[in-house]
């Protein structure tokens, strides 16, 4: 069955197997809501991360206007996020975007795509360890350099050893972390609102050039949020129904848990500058025990979306190759492994020769994914005006995802 033809759910991979059995990786189709809810809120940033650490240093020069940056952005990211749902009323595989691109534009331009996305999550699976042990923990735990080079080896044989024990050992994993995350940010939104609310907050008080770059930025950070829909071929009936409301509950809890963490800083920016600006909340207004859950809390949410791209890799090289899940897991496990000793030779270099190369690619892939869907739309019938819109909307995110990574300092 091609992908143009592939019927509602069908994710234009081969037939459906007998028995609700994933025909890509012969898995059943056992992935619940709430399963699902929970791989998605950890592939969004993580969420405490993205509260904590992420975005409070991004509004941090338009800092009297934090509240509008973040509520912004999270309207601004909305249209690529509509994007993803309305390809999903139709399509939910294990190829994920790359099925989103073959139903809209054939298999030849869906397999480039998917090389750069695979180029992209690879590099950036391979370097992220690196930022956790050699940026985020020290922030928390000064005393914690003599063990970095220990947790640059531990860390990527974690994610392997949870990947390689199967789907329900990674499901309940990503859950305990995505649930750990959501209960952090609502102690960090709840210290940061008992502290201040100032609706000032949500004006223009920043001057528009910082304010215009927080938003942008900011709205940049959810884009990992289309990593669960790589599950989609593995979800309960009805798929689509469960892929589109996990991807909107999802992000909707997340969206909601920055915004009530940030807003408030409006009314003492010297918080935006910290190393890690909801820590130094929690220090200051609770006490340090809960500042360094906090913090570890920020390490962990970056291991957990790690963990989500592995498994997204894991079902498109299903798709794109003829590896088995199993043969493609151990050999992304085993290149996660090996580059932990490698990237102990200079830390700071290894990131830095991947880090962009990674950003770039990854939005690279995502233009495909934008660019092709009013061909699509318009072919399953939605109305032209709205499908171009919102593809043109698409492109311009992406296209300013480029730019970013070109004109701005990655950290």
């Amino acid at each position: 069955m091609s992908s143009a033809a592939a019927g509602p759910g069908d994710g234009g991979g081969p037939a459906a197997a007998p028995g609700g059995v994933d025909p890509h990786t012969g898995l059943r189709r056992t992935i619940g809501p709430w399963a699902f809810l929970g791989v998605t809120v950890a592939s969004l940033g993580g969420p405490l991360a993205l509260a904590a650490l992420y975005a409070p240093s991004i509004v941090a020069d338009a800092g009297g206007s934090a509240g509008l940056s973040v509520l912004a952005a999270a309207v601004v990211f909305g249209f690529p996020l509509a994007i993803w749902l309305r390809y999903s009323r139709d399509i939910a595989s294990a190829g994920g975007q790359f099925a989103f691109v073959e139903a809209a534009a054939g298999r030849r331009v869906a397999q480039v795509q998917a090389a750069i996305w695979i180029v992209s999550y690879v590099l950036y699976l391979l370097d992220t360890t690196g930022s956790v042990v050699y940026d985020t923990l020290p922030a928390v735990w000064p005393g914690i350099r003599p063990y970095q080079s220990a947790l640059e080896i531990a860390i990527p044989v974690f994610l392997a050893a949870v990947m390689l024990a199967g789907r329900a050992v990674t499901l309940i994993t990503t859950g305990v972390i995505a649930a750990g995350q959501l209960v952090l940010v609502a102690i960090l939104d709840g210290v940061a609102v008992h502290h201040a609310a100032p609706a000032a907050s949500f004006g223009t008080g920043a001057q528009a050039g910082p304010l215009a770059t927080s938003i942008g930025q900011t709205a940049l950070l959810y884009v990992c949020g289309s990593l669960p829909l790589f599950l989609g071929g593995e979800v309960v009936a009805p798929r689509t129904r469960t892929v589109r409301r996990g991807l909107v509950a999802g992000y909707l809890l997340v969206a909601a848990g920055v915004i009530v963490a940030v807003f408030p800083l409006a009314a003492d920016p010297a918080f935006l500058r910290a190393p890690i600006p909801g820590m130094s909340v929690v220090r200051v207004f609770v006490g340090n025990p809960l500042a360094v859950a906090v913090g570890v809390g920020v390490a962990v949410s970056v291991v957990g979306v790690m963990l989500v791209e592995y498994l997204a890799l894991s079902r498109l090289l299903t798709v794109v190759t003829r590896l088995s899940l199993r043969r493609g897991t151990a050999w992304l496990g085993a290149a996660l492994v090996v580059a932990g000793p490698v990237s102990l030779i200079d830390p700071d270099a290894f990131y830095d020769s991947l880090i962009k190369p990674s950003l770039f690619a990854l939005w690279l892939s995502q233009l495909m994914v934008f660019a092709v869907y009013p061909r699509y739309a318009v072919r399953r019938g939605s109305n032209p005006l709205v499908s171009y819109g919102l593809g043109a909307v698409g492109v311009a995110f992406a296209l300013y995802g480029l730019w970013a990574v070109w004109h701005h300092a990655v950290s």
